[in-house]
């Protein structure tokens, strides 16, 4: 069975490339999703990985099933649905390379999946388990959510958790929050951007928010990635309860299109800490580690930003190494 097991939605990115000859906008058809982007980036770099969700039995749902198991990521775990369509989604792409999405989900069929219809051996199995929110925001996906992260941390898996807020899919912020805060108890490992943890904690300060989280709901790592600025770091010691705190500043990388980076980060992050045997506690004890391991996030991270489209952008573990090698000097 995979050691990395990845809840949540597949679907597909249009991303713009250019004009037609009459002057229309071009869009490009990607896979997307940050679960399935995290799954792939973690298979790309040695991970054996599986991802568990739902999409519609046509053309987008097939043709995304063979893009994951193409990235060597096991898909026993994703079901097909004759009655939802595929979740489709068009990236907005801002000069900067930050992007933005409008939705087409409204019963679309990761929205559909029930508890009924989880893998529950890939569950129990997993070392790791990564969960969102997004599959929370409507239909019985928020269920199986909470399902799979209980059965997750009853088996003793190290569970993640991204928040991976997109606001235009819930009803309202205030349904939004209340249900990422009832999730986090889950996690040992949260990440967030610095915009969730303004949302979140209302402290615009990274390093104060992410220690409120930290303490608050006794998480052994908070991951806080900060854009072109790189990230920070909190790793608690469940023993003494203190905490140790990492920044790591951006590193260089000609950005054409974000998507798939924080997920990408993330996915690298847990390759790493599956080599160090899943111990989520491993960082408050080892600053080394916690530092190397950071470092290579924001690594995969950036190179993703480096080509368009998520899970094609995704680097090889040759290319991460290689990129690494260049940024000796670079904090």
């Amino acid at each position: 069975m995979a050691e990395l097991v990845s809840l949540g939605e597949l679907l597909v990115d249009f991303t713009p490339c250019g004009k037609s000859g009459n002057g229309n906008p071009l869009f490009e058809r990607n896979p997307g999703g940050g679960p399935a982007n995290l799954a792939c980036a973690a298979a790309r770099l040695g991970a054996d990985t599986a991802f568990l969700g739902k999409v519609g039995d046509d053309v987008f749902g097939r043709a995304l099933r063979e893009i994951l198991q193409a990235n060597g990521v096991n898909t026993d775990g994703l079901r097909l649905s004759g009655e939802h369509p595929t979740t489709l989604a068009f990236v907005h792409l801002a000069e900067d390379g930050d992007r933005s999405f409008s939705f087409y989900r409204h019963g679309g069929a990761d929205t559909m999946l029930t508890p009924e219809e989880l893998d529950r051996q890939a569950i129990e199995s997993a070392r790791v388990f990564f969960f969102s929110s997004v599959l929370m925001a409507e239909g019985p996906s928020r269920e199986a959510s909470f399902a799979a992260a209980r059965l997750a941390r009853e088996a003793g898996a190290v569970v993640a958790f991204d928040p991976n807020l997109r606001l235009n899919l819930w009803d309202n912020p205030e349904d939004a929050r209340e249900c990422i805060l009832c999730a986090i108890p889950y996690a040992d490992l949260l990440k967030v951007s610095e915009e969730e943890l303004v949302f979140l904690t209302g402290e615009s300060d990274p390093e104060k928010g992410a220690r409120l989280l930290s303490e608050r709901f006794r998480l052994n790592v908070v991951l806080t990635t900060l854009g072109p600025k790189g990230c920070l770091a909190c790793a608690r010691s469940p023993e003494t309860g203190e905490t140790t705190v990492l920044r790591v500043g951006g590193f260089p990388a000609e950005t054409v299109d974000t998507t798939g980076a924080g997920d990408s980060f993330t996915g690298g992050f847990l390759s790493r800490l599956l080599r160090r045997g899943g111990d989520a506690t491993v960082y408050a004890r080892d600053r080394e580690a916690f530092l190397a391991d950071l470092r290579y996030a924001n690594a995969v991270g950036s190179l993703t930003t480096t080509k368009k489209g998520g899970i094609p952008a995704l680097p090889s573990p040759d290319e991460v190494e290689a990129y690494l090698a260049t940024l000796t000097d670079v904090p």
